[in-house]
């Protein structure tokens, strides 16, 4: 994104009324897979459309990462969905969800070496020949590492957005959970990826389980994760940031105390 958007949420049929009322929102993102690319659009979306918000639809079945190439029915859906919505861009995950036929029903990490690099970029640019927007690639949250890494992950990162001149969605959440689960500093990757390629950002929140910590959807954005936030607006400024919640929703005005929290610690204005 190049508009400046500031603070957004993922829309979801189960929050649709609470989004619907947010005064301030600019943007909120959709699972591409859950709208269809002809037919009637879920009242809420189309509501938000209807007041100028902008829509980014956001793919979890390309399988980007995976050896095999992309298949052309799902690159024509998520395609034929951001010209629905006038989407400013799409955004799709590096990583694979299935393998010789088999549907991991997951996103799974790649292994962070040059053969990998070649197939994401191979991916990548055959869903890039389908689109009439630019696509923005967001690194997983991962609970190992392939053995067979032969690159960090800011080298691998900034390499297929090189190569592909793809911008990076840049979850602040799935950084936090990978640094802590790795015993790293989760700040240390922003000085190693070129930040401004970030066309917006995921905030999450996410719980510890038997000493790994889970990037859940479902728990509320912890201090270590909106301290992230101002760390990255420090650095460069995003053109957007939105709450990613997916279950177990709260109250509104919980949820308004998140919007809000990540307003306060990116500097944009709150959108309730």
């Amino acid at each position: 994104m190049t508009t400046s958007y500031g603070v957004g949420i993922g829309w979801r049929p189960e929050i649709s009324g609470f989004v619907a009322e947010l005064p301030g929102l600019g943007f909120a993102e959709v699972v591409a897979e859950s709208v269809h690319a002809h037919g009637d659009l879920p009242p809420g979306l189309a509501e938000l459309l209807d007041r100028g918000v902008a829509v980014v639809p956001h793919g979890v079945k390309l399988s980007l990462g995976g050896a095999e190439p992309v298949e052309p029915a799902r690159v024509a859906h998520l395609a034929a969905v951001a010209e629905r919505l006038a989407a400013p861009l799409v955004s799709e995950h590096i990583a694979f969800v299935r393998a010789g036929g088999v549907e991991a029903g997951h996103l799974l990490p790649v292994p962070r070496s040059r053969e990998a690099v070649d197939a994401v970029v191979a991916n990548v640019r055959r869903t890039q020949a389908e689109l009439s927007v630019p696509i923005a690639l967001e690194p997983i949250a991962a609970l190992f590492d392939w053995p067979d890494d032969e690159m960090d992950e800011g080298a691998f990162l900034t390499e297929i957005l090189e190569r592909t001149d793809a911008l990076l969605l840049l979850d602040v959440a799935n950084v936090y959970a990978n640094a802590r689960n790795r015993g790293t500093e989760p700040a240390d990757l922003f000085d190693r990826l070129p930040l401004e390629r970030v066309a917006y950002v995921h905030v999450a929140g996410g719980a510890e389980h038997d000493g790994i910590y889970h990037d859940t959807h479902t728990d509320a954005v912890p201090q270590p994760v909106l301290d992230l936030v101002t760390a990255l607006c420090e650095r460069h400024r995003p053109p957007a940031l939105m709450l990613e919640r997916d279950g177990d929703y709260p109250a509104a005005a919980e949820l308004r105390r998140e919007l809000d929290a990540i307003a306060a610690a990116s500097g944009y204005p709150a959108v309730t």
